[in-house]
Parts: structure tokens; C-alpha cells; sequence
């Protein structure tokens, strides 16, 4: 099967594209409010038009959807509510006609309290599941056994009468952890995956992939000083940020298991892993965890933050280039947990289509593969969800000073009409007003539309081998322009971003010879005048090297 630009079908991860895809919001096709399965299929044509090279798609398994999917009940199974194992394999055939890769997403560290392991480890201290959860003791006056936290807020510990003990849950207290201490669980969950290989998939994005193993010590975390309560994905007022998580995840047992499921992936020529990653140096956790023998690719948080500096970029692309010496990244500046780049990194400011066109531009010139989030590439705009519209617990939990993450996960907009055409039905999260002037259908039709902008600047990528597979190294630059070259065996390009809102100048030095510039990719981009490049407002500037 021919997939994006790489002719290497073992290797087709290196430098690709993929595109996300959270089911819940994509199609819904039998008029229920929510996104399934034949919705995806239905759309595949517009995915593959995109010139993306693989789909990931967000958990769509068994589950009572406490975190919408990523509680699994039973990975072996479709849930109900996204169709059926005939309408995925209907969905996988359809991407490879169309020479898309599909991975999906796996949630190996925890399960659903509903699922059948923990429904009989929870029964008695000796059953044959007793020791597959993470289960401990109360301390003498009743209190969990040590101080670890639960990133969506309060003790990480939940009380369970039958066994008169606490089991760990690093996320809801609906999702409990496994005890991957136990070598039987690693084979179970390995047996998991090889039932989705063995069905054809291309790909695992593995979520938290760093929280399978919990110090067997149960030692308590540090507490971290006020002035350094920060981190990725949670904000400074959750007591999950109150601690040094040097106990509870990103544990050395972790290395020999991620060996293993390199081994088991290894038997499956082309079949990647992604990774993703949240320590507290989640660029030193990737560096380790991505290599010839463990994971294909990894990514972290790093650029889904406020920061959207050049100094700021550079410095988490070049640190992690400086810790990874044989491991390949995967970057992405958008996904389901957080508030959408075009939003985040617009400083309040009016909707800017060369912005939103930009930061597609920025991410796939990095060095690594690129996740695309659904919606990023009509330039969709975080949605102002209302309380009362909530469906995350998350934000429900820390509601008004963190918002949770639905009003990123606010359905596609296909059209103008009722629900932006996502559904006949109420969806379950409202459709915002302003994204039926961003839909498909209306940015399809117009040639200079973020959609098509998009389109054409990932073609256009294909053919730039050095974008796709080269080195990376960063030149100096004041704020706000950002510039690197990327290298490979055929071609030296040099890449230059304007990151503000206001036009500027920047020099190119003389040691990197002439520069011929590349302006078919169809940005706003900027213009050389001998030595001086001048970059609009939002330019971006490539240029060959001789």
C-alpha cells in the first residue's frame, strides 16, 4: 500500500503526518448526538484530500464513557455507541484503498471499574485477579497508603469494602491502574494488542504511556515549592501539581516492558507506536523511551502550552534534539486535551487565517512526524462551552478557573446548516455559531481558505525531502522570528517564521550561502531583498540552499 512520502513501507512513521481523529465529534450517522465509526468511513475521502499519510483515532472501545473512551471495559470489543468490529473493519479497508494508515489509540495503563478483570480482582484479596490492580492497605487510622494524587483532582486512592483496601487510580476513581508488577497482566495486555494487530491496524498511540508502573514501594511524593507548582496538562490550583510525581509514574520497570511490546510490534512489518509522554522532564522520558528497541516515536506537552515564543520553541525543539541521539519525535501544537493553537497562541486577538495557516506550516517543519488534531486544518477556534453544556469531568471539577477540555472537542463542522452538519440529532456538545463560517463545505469552495491553504502546503511538503526526513539546527534570531535549517543527503532548505502579528526584518547570514526561495507552498510568505528578508505579519520564508 502506497501511504504519504515515504517509499520506505517499514518506515512510513518517519516524518508523516497523521491526522487525529476523536470519534466522538467527527460524524454521527445514525442520529443519535454522537460521532461513530460509519461517520469516520463516510469521510475518508476528505481525509485522504488533505494529503495526510495515517489517521489516529481516539478510543472507541467498550466503555461507560466516565472519560469518554479512555475507560475501557473491553479492548477487544467496539462500543455500542460507535458501531460495531464489522464497521471498523469496513473503516480499515476503506483508509488503505485510499492509502491512509490507521492506528489507534490504546490505554494499556488502567482499565473501567466496569471491566471483567477488575470486577472479579475487586471481589476477594484471593482470587485469580487479586494482584492486577494496584491494591494497598489503609494506614492504622483509616487513611490511603501514601500521599500520591490524581491528576483530575484529590487523593489518587479509592476505598473498596469488599477487599477492605484502596486500589490507585492516577486519572477518575473509575479507572482504576493496573498492577503491571505482575507479569501476567504485561501478557494480558500484550495479547490485547496483538488481537488489533493481527486485525490489520498500522499504529498504537499509547496513552500515558509512562504511568503502566507505580513504585512497588508506594513511597510518598516530594512536595514541590509553590513557585514551581507547573506542569502539562493540569493547571497550578490542582493539588496533582502540589508534588514531585517521582513515585506514582515513569518508573525503570517500565523500559523492560516497552522492549517487550517493541518485540511484539517488531513482528508486524510497518507497525509503529506512538507514544505519548507526561513526566516531570517529559523531553528526558521521551529521550529514553524512544529508540530502536523501545518506541518508534514519542511526544509530549512541551508545545501544547501558552508559550508560543520563538526562544521558547527552539529551546523545546533543541533540547530534546540534544537528549534524543537515535529516537525520532512526533510534535503536535493541538489535540483533545487542550485549547485549540489558534486560540491559545493568538493572544486574545481577532480570528487570523494566516495564523491558523502558519501553525500547521510551523509543526510540519519541525524536525519528526506531525499529529494534526481534526478541525486544525479548517483553523477552528476554541469554542466557549458553557457550564451548563459540560461534559467533562475534568472541567466540571475545576470549573471556572480551568474549563476542561470540551470546548476543544466541540463537533466538525461539515456545513452551515443545523449542527454544522455533524448530525440531525442535538450533538452532545453544542456546535458554536462562528464555526459554521469555518466548515468544510464553505472553506472548500474558496481558493485562499485555511482548508485549502492546508492542502496544499502538505502536497507541497511530500516533495521536500529535507522537511520530511532532515536534520534540524536553529539560527540565532530576535523575537519574534524563528529560523532553522533542515538537511538531508538531497536538499538544504532554510526555514524562517514571523510569529507576531507585525511585519519584520531579519538577515540571513553569509555563511549559508545563497538562498533561493521556495514560493509554491502558498503561505503568506516573505521577500528577499539581497541579504534582508522582510516577513509580512504571520510570513513564512523557505528558501533552497546551494
Amino acid at each position: 500500500m502506497a501511504a504519504g512520502s515515504n517509499t520506505d513501507e517499514t518506515n512510513w512513521w518517519r516524518g508523516a503526518v497523521i491526522y487525529q481523529i476523536y470519534p466522538r465529534s467527527f460524524l454521527d450517522t445514525n442520529g443519535d448526538g454522537v460521532g461513530d465509526l460509519p461517520g469516520i468511513e463516510a469521510r475518508l475521502d476528505y481525509v485522504a484530500s488533505l494529503g495526510v499519510d495515517a489517521i489516529w483515532i481516539s478510543p472507541f472501545f467498550k466503555s461507560p464513557m466516565a472519560d469518554f473512551g479512555y475507560d475501557i471495559a473491553d479492548y477487544r470489543d467496539v462500543d455500542p455507541l460507535f458501531g460495531t468490529l464489522d464497521d471498523f473493519d469496513r473503516l480499515l479497508a476503506k483508509a488503505h484503498s485510499l492509502g491512509i494508515r490507521v492506528m489507534i489509540d490504546q490505554v494499556l495503563s488502567h482499565t473501567s471499574i466496569e471491566h471483567a478483570w477488575f470486577k472479579e480482582s475487586r471481589e476477594s484479596r484471593d482470587n485469580p485477579k487479586a494482584d492486577w490492580y494496584v491494591w494497598a492497605d489503609a494506614k492504622p487510622d483509616g487513611t490511603p497508603p501514601n500521599n500520591w494524587m490524581s491528576l483530575f483532582g484529590g487523593v489518587a486512592w479509592q476505598w473498596e469494602p469488599r477487599r477492605q483496601q484502596y486500589f490507585l487510580h492516577n486519572f477518575l476513581a473509575s479507572q482504576p491502574d493496573l498492577n503491571f508488577h505482575n507479569p501476567a497482566v504485561q501478557q494480558a495486555t500484550l495479547d490485547n494488542v496483538k488481537f488489533w494487530l493481527d486485525r490489520g491496524v498500522d499504529g498504537l498511540r499509547l496513552d500515558a504511556i509512562n504511568f503502566c508502573f507505580h513504585d512497588a514501594q508506594l513511597r510518598d511524593n516530594p512536595a514541590k515549592p509553590l513557585e514551581l507548582r507547573t506542569g502539562r496538562g493540569f493547571s497550578p490550583d490542582n493539588p496533582y501539581a502540589f508534588q514531585y510525581h517521582w513515585y506514582n509514574n515513569t518508573q525503570p520497570e517500565n523500559i523492560p516492558f516497552l522492549e517487550q511490546l517493541r518485540g511484539l510490534l517488531d513482528r508486524y512489518p510497518g507497525a509503529t507506536t506512538l507514544g505519548e509522554i507526561s513526566s516531570e522532564d517529559s523531553l528526558a522520558t521521551m529521550a529514553e523511551y524512544v529508540n530502536e528497541r523501545r518506541l518508534h516515536m514519542g511526544y509530549s506537552f512541551e508545545l501544547l502550552t501558552d508559550d508560543s515564543s520563538a526562544a521558547y520553541i527552539r529551546g523545546t525543539v533543541e533540547n530534546l534534539e540534544a537528549k534524543m541521539h537515535d529516537g525520532w519525535p512526533c510534535w503536535a501544537i493541538s489535540n483533545h486535551d487542550v485549547q485549540r493553537a489558534v486560540t491559545r497562541w493568538n493572544a486574545g486577538g481577532a480570528y487570523d487565517a494566516d495564523l491558523a495557516r502558519q501553525l500547521v506550516a510551523l509543526v510540519c517543519s519541525l524536525r519528526g512526524s506531525v499529529c494534526l488534531y481534526q478541525g486544525e486544518e479548517l483553523g477552528l477556534t476554541e469554542a466557549d462551552v458553557p457550564f451548563e453544556c459540560l461534559q467533562d469531568p475534568y472541567g466540571i471539577t475545576f470549573w471556572p478557573t480551568f474549563k476542561g477540555r470540551d470546548g476543544c472537542r466541540t463537533p466538525m463542522p461539515w456545513n452551515d446548516q443545523a449542527n454544522g452538519g455533524f448530525s440531525v440529532a442535538r450533538p452532545w456538545l453544542p456546535v458554536p455559531a462562528e464555526h459554521g463560517e469555518l466548515s468544510v463545505a464553505t472553506q472548500d469552495s474558496r481558493g485562499d481558505s485555511v482548508l485549502n491553504g492546508v492542502r496544499r502546503l502538505l502536497h507541497w511538503r511530500k516533495s521536500h525531502t529535507a522537511l520530511v526526513a532532515g536534520d534540524i539546527a536553529f539560527l540565532d534570531a530576535d523575537e519574534p522570528v524563528l529560523a532553522f535549517t533542515r538537511r538531508d543527503a538531497g536538499e538544504s532548505l532554510l526555514v524562517v517564521f514571523n510569529l507576531s502579528a507585525t511585519a519584520r526584518k531579519w538577515d540571513i547570514p553569509t555563511a549559508l550561502g545563497a538562498a533561493t526561495p521556495l514560493t509554491d507552498h502558498g503561505l503568506r510568505a516573505g521577500e528577499l531583498q539581497g541579504r534582508t528578508l522582510h516577513l509580512p505579519p504571520r510570513g513564512v520564508f523557505y528558501a533552497r540552499l546551494d
